[in-house]
């Protein structure tokens, strides 16, 4: 990964910006880091790091900061950075501003906890993106779609036109200028070319505790198993079902005396509250990918 495409207008002076990087781990990354944006007037907010291995593993973090007093504007800033810091360490970097709120896709089928939870918390604040699109394979939705003034497109989708649904998805998510999409409760397997055609971050939802009761009807699994919890795993949608790297994760205590109608109601609580946090997270640059890990920040 490498700093998005770049403009020379000034930044925003009351504006952040914040830098995530991961690379091998040596010595003077954070030297080199914080004294490149001292030397540019920027002043550091928050600072987070992690190694995997400081004998030779791989470094990540997560450097916020306040623009007011930089000393260059946003494309001579980023090919400083890259220059003296990032090509020297070998990083893989990205630089985000919290003035442009990343461009967050949905797709849903029929539930709807997780896909209006997702409307409400960017309608209070909650959420810095902006929603230029919902997909999905059925109408149940459209109208509160449109409440909130988002364009729904349903797109059916079928075992005899599966690839060409999801070429008109992808089509349509890349005119709108999608930069992830969160499935929330999308009842579709996405396919290896879904993925790669659209070629940017799918956050899904499932509902149970990973890797615990993978694929359909966890529900009725963990009763038939007899659990004592139920939870939910946000993760990033990888071509392997339900495998990819996890973002968050919770869980809710049960008895006995659930049903298999209670353990749901219970279960899409959590849903809620874990996709929420996953979602927050990815907005605020605070995963970081490795192998199939993240660090969250």
């Amino acid at each position: 990964m490498t700093a998005p495409a770049s403009s020379s207008a000034p930044l925003d002076p009351q504006g952040t910006a914040t830098l995530t990087i991961s690379c091998p781990d040596r010595k003077g990354i954070v030297a080199a880091v914080s004294q490149f944006l001292h030397n540019h007037g920027a002043n550091i907010l928050h600072s987070d790091q992690h190694s995997t291995d400081p004998s030779g593993g791989s470094f990540f973090m997560r450097m916020e900061f306040h623009l007011g007093g930089l000393d260059l504007a946003r494309e001579p800033f980023e090919r400083a950075f890259a220059a003296v810091v990032a090509e020297p360490f070998g990083m893989d970097w990205r630089l985000s501003y919290a003035s442009e709120p990343k461009r967050m896709a949905i797709l849903v089928s029929r539930y709807d906890h997780c896909f209006l939870d997702l409307l409400w918390r960017k309608r209070r604040g909650e959420l810095n993106v902006e929603i230029p699109l919902i997909l999905s394979n059925h109408e149940d939705l459209r109208r509160d779609a449109e409440m909130f003034g988002i364009p729904f497109h349903v797109i059916e989708v079928t075992k005899g036109n599966k690839a060409e649904a999801e070429a008109e998805q992808v089509r349509l998510l890349r005119e709108a200028g999608a930069e992830f999409a969160v499935l929330a409760r999308y009842m579709q397997i996405l396919s290896g070319d879904f993925l790669r055609d659209f070629g940017r971050p799918v956050i899904n939802i499932h509902h149970s505790f990973l890797p615990a009761f993978v694929g359909a009807n966890p529900y009725r699994a963990a009763f038939n198993r007899g659990v004592k919890l139920i939870g939910a795993t946000s993760h990033y949608v990888t071509e392997e079902l339900d495998a990819g790297p996890i973002i968050a994760q919770d869980v809710t205590p049960v008895t006995h005396r659930e049903t298999p109608e209670t353990l749901v109601r219970l279960g899409r609580d959590v849903e809620r509250q874990v996709l929420a946090r996953a979602v927050k997270a990815h907005v605020e640059d605070r995963v970081l990918v490795y192998g199939n890990k993240t660090v969250v920040f």
